[in-house]
């Protein structure tokens, strides 16, 4: 059993560290500033904190304006309101002019299990990544998460790191090095390919260990970055199983999978099984039960790896 680590806590420890000696760096909510885990650092830098209030659109406004005077805005807010309120903002005032901006969203996917359709995001990692000039990281645990917000303060340009809300079981150790674009072979194996990012990626983990009892070796990646993608590891892993699974806790269509099938469609054409939300709204429900409802689990995973193993004869 792994132990748990909150990866909210996560950022706002190590962006705290990082801004106290960064004068240039400032935090820029709409609201939000508590559940991120700064306090530390309004109590001692109050005149670099804007609090928008409830207004994403004037946040990420503000936000370009900051940076264009040599600032370096990091964003708090919501991710579903992030990714749809203020699309037009992230997408012409900060990703067009490509400016050094960094933004933290906090409960992506359907964590926000009893906030329903509206405080979910299925849709995030789709919008983000048709955007040009835009990074997109979606870390599984506390120590990535800290490792991709170091990364994400060295990258010069927008950027957007996806982030849960409640504990998540730790994958990695403090000994982990995170290169933005780069994904992490897990565990190797020449039967499938599960690639997953995100909540989804311990459950993989899982699912390759209770695979090996039935002599099935699967490969597990963890695709942390979904732009700039690591094309490589997808066309190698296809080539090597010849089966991929993708698993991450977002609409299957245009999000990890639809990413992936893009590149095994052109590079190397193998069977592909998704696992993720069917094109649906979650509406309202504890998360828990949200997750097992829409399949987000390691039985579904596993189905899905054995169904196309036993396909391949």
């Amino acid at each position: 059993m792994r132990s748990l680590g909150n990866t909210v806590e996560a950022y706002g420890s190590t962006m705290c560290q990082i801004a106290d000696g960064r004068e240039e760096v400032v935090f820029v909510t709409a609201d939000v500033i508590k559940a991120y885990s700064v306090k530390s650092f309004i109590d001692k830098h109050p005149e670099r904190v804007f609090n928008m209030g409830v207004a994403e659109q004037v946040t990420v406004g503000i936000a370009a304006g900051l940076a264009l005077s040599g600032k370096i805005p990091i964003v708090h807010v919501y991710t579903p309101f992030l990714a749809m309120r203020s699309l037009e903002q992230v997408r012409s005032d900060i990703c067009y002019p490509n400016l050094n901006v960094k933004f933290i969203g906090i409960v992506s996917g359907i964590i926000m299990g009893i906030g329903g359709s509206t405080h979910q995001s299925v849709e995030d990692l789709a919008i983000f990544r048709a955007i040009p000039n835009m990074v997109v990281m979606v870390p599984c645990d506390a120590m990535e998460t800290a490792k991709a917000t170091a990364a994400c303060m060295e990258h010069v340009g927008p950027t957007f790191i996806r982030l849960g809300r409640y504990p998540v079981p730790n994958v990695y150790t403090e000994d982990y090095e995170f290169r933005i674009g780069k994904s992490v072979l897990l565990r190797d194996g020449r039967d499938v390919s599960i690639i997953a990012a995100g909540h989804m990626v311990a459950p993989a983990l899982d699912v390759a260990e209770a695979l090996a009892q039935k002599r099935i070796s699967a490969r597990v990646i963890n695709m942390h970055t979904i732009k700039p993608l690591d094309r490589a590891a997808i066309v190698k892993a296809a080539r090597e199983t010849g089966a991929i699974v993708t698993a991450e806790e977002h609409n299957v269509l245009a999000g990890l999978g639809g990413a992936v099938a893009e590149v095994v469609v052109q590079e190397c054409p193998v069977p592909m099984r998704l696992v993720g939300i069917q094109d649906t709204f979650c509406g309202v429900g504890p998360t828990d039960e949200l997750f097992e409802k829409f399949g987000l689990t390691a039985r579904n995973i596993r189905d899905c790896a054995e169904e196309l193993v036993a396909a391949k004869g």
